[in-house]
């Protein structure tokens, strides 16, 4: 292998190689029987700094040029190392990194101190590279699966929980049946185009297109469109698309919250790329990508739903973390606002959406780790109830929360605002006006869910006789919201840089 491949995938080779080795050190560090205090904390770290370097190391091969590794082309399809990549290798390992940080605290405190939660998060992590990488649908699908199974691990990890048995067991059954459409679909589609390929799918689909006419090709277009169906449901359950969402309050709620906070930032982020990989490189053809024979209005209509849906009935909810859940799904019909607004410019639109998945990224991490910081062993933050006064007993922790629930409701300024700026500015170029307002309403609807927690926090008392939350204390913890923070107002203070890096990934 020469040096050249190697600097190209040393993103994912620090984090396979780092993984590997902390694992074996978690294996051999075991001390006597029922004695194994200190070693997953440890073992936290190293993944943590793992991931971290797995960022830097995605920085460095951007600043280095893509373009300029003439042997990463020997990957391609399978794997395509491109600024698109690259940008998606750096949230990726980001959230990752938080999410190992908040495990290294909330696992020993809520007694869950098992040292193979981070060997699963890491490998899911390279599937979700891997994902983001994949221009073939054959390495498409095995990235996807490599990913999800560490995934419907870490949600069942708590396993003396009849809830977290039933969500991994939900979670895992319905991502088997949403794989098995897009498995299915893809054959479908590789049978109209002969390609597995993307790009070699696009110049299948145009080609097609062309010879609509002939009575011998209707049956392929016939074909091509049922596969194309299949793929863009098994993606929008990825996504947590409405009405392919039901498994995400469950799943969300059940898993340990460092695992919900890798669900929620990680896996959706590795999904939008596959998804944007396939709306654009395979089917970014002028027909498929037409109002009237395409599936622009498919996504709109998916991107409506998903947010109203979401945001009315996360306002209906008792327990913050099925709030965040349900945010969580709202977020997600943001983000397709901007895959429809790809129509008219690729480029914005494509680059407001990974301008979107940066900055939620750090504020849904940040609202979980918050999450984790509110509640020890026995005294945890589950409803709003709990909650009550702690913005005057603990001001830290209630400040913490509120910085990243304001920057998930995009008030300046904050990280969030700009994300919501750029994907309304993206639609109102591409003129998806009705979707700009439609995102705007919601929005507005979503504060409310927001500031609910606010209120609770610094405006109520606790009722006589209610369960308290009391913080827990934990450096790695403190580390990830520090961490979050710093990106949240970085980014809102100084959006331009990580605006213009979205758009060279877009464009690459």
């Amino acid at each position: 292998m020469s040096f050249e491949l190697l600097l190209a995938l040393s993103p994912v080779l620090v984090v396979v190689l780092g993984g590997s080795a902390l694992m074996l050190v978690e294996v051999l560090s075991k001390k006597k029987e029922g004695v194994d205090e200190g070693t997953t904390a440890e073992v936290a770290l190293g993944t943590a700094i793992t991931l971290i370097a797995g960022a830097v190391a995605a920085i460095g091969v951007w600043m280095y040029g893509p373009e300029n590794l003439p042997a990463v082309q020997s990957l391609a399809p399978y794997f395509v190392l491109d600024r698109f990549t690259l940008f998606f290798a750096f949230v990726l390992c980001f959230g990752g990194a938080l999410a190992a940080l908040l495990a290294g605290g909330y696992l020993p405190e809520h007694r869950l101190d098992r040292g193979e939660f981070y060997p699963l998060l890491t490998f899911s992590l390279v599937g979700a590279i891997a994902l983001s990488a994949a221009a073939d649908l054959l390495s498409l699908f095995i990235a996807l699966e490599t990913m999800s199974l560490g995934v419907y691990c870490l949600t069942g990890f708590r396993r003396g929980s009849t809830r977290s048995t039933e969500a991994a067991v939900k979670y895992f059954l319905l991502g088997s049946f949403a794989a098995a459409l897009t498995v299915y679909g893809g054959a479908l589609i590789y049978g109209a185009t002969g390609h597995t390929d993307l790009a070699g799918v696009k110049a299948g689909v145009k080609a097609l297109s062309a010879a609509s006419a002939d009575p011998g090709v209707s049956s392929k277009i016939a074909v091509l469109i049922v596969g194309f169906i299949l793929v863009v449901a098994g993606l929008a359950f990825k996504i947590s698309a409405v009405p392919f969402h039901m498994w995400t309050p469950d799943a969300y709620e059940g898993a340990p919250t460092p695992a919900t906070s890798f669900m929620a930032v990680s896996v959706k982020a590795a999904a939008f790329a596959m998804l944007l990989r396939v709306l654009v490189g395979g089917f970014g053809d002028a027909a498929s990508m037409s109002w009237s024979s395409g599936w622009p209005p498919v996504i709109a209509t998916l991107a409506v739903l998903t947010m109203t849906v979401a945001n009315f009935v996360a306002g209906r909810q008792e327990s913050v973390k099925r709030m965040l859940a349900y945010s969580s799904v709202a977020h997600a019909g943001y983000l397709l606002v901007g895959v429809v607004a790809t129509v008219r410019s690729s480029a914005d639109g494509q680059g407001s959406v990974l301008f979107y998945l940066l900055t939620y990224t750090f504020s849904t991490a940040g609202a979980f780790g918050a999450l984790v910081l509110c509640g020890s062993r026995g005294k945890e933050a589950v409803s709003y109830e709990d909650l009550a006064g702690i913005g005057k007993r603990h001001p830290a922790a209630a400040a913490a929360f509120s910085l990243f629930l304001l920057s998930l409701a995009g008030v300046p300024p904050t990280a969030g605002f700009f994300g919501k700026l750029y994907v309304v500015k993206a639609a109102l170029g591409a003129e998806l006006n009705v979707l700009a307002v439609v995102l705007l309403l919601n929005s507005v609807v979503a504060a409310y869910y927001y500031l609910r927690v606010l209120v609770f926090m610094y405006m109520k008392e606790p009722m006589a006789g209610a369960p308290i939350a009391v913080p827990m204390k934990s450096g790695y913890v403190a580390a990830a919201l520090v961490l979050a923070t710093m990106a949240v107002l970085g980014i809102g203070l100084l959006p331009g840089s990580s605006l213009e890096m979205a758009i060279k990934a877009a464009l690459s």
